[in-house]
């Protein structure tokens, strides 16, 4: 029961970050993402999610928020 408040925040993160990705608010969705990853990284130092799974989702995020600087600058 303690662990689902990190694992529902961190999905909550990742969903903002994604959404403000794809409408091409980039400002704003860098700053999700650094803290998408604040809260990813807090979760698999406590041991709610194993360190490569944290570190899989932060680069995914990191990759498609630098696909999207890509597009806006093309």
């Amino acid at each position: 029961m303690r662990n689902r408040v990190y694992r529902s925040s961190a999905r909550t993160e990742i969903r903002k970050a994604r959404s403000l990705i794809e409408a091409g608010e980039l400002e704003q969705a860098e700053e999700s993402v650094r803290h998408a990853g604040s809260i990813l990284d807090k979760a698999a130092r406590k041991g709610i999610l194993h360190p490569r799974n944290a570190s899989r989702r932060k680069g995914r995020l990191m990759k498609q928020l630098a696909a999207a600087r890509k597009a806006a600058a093309a």
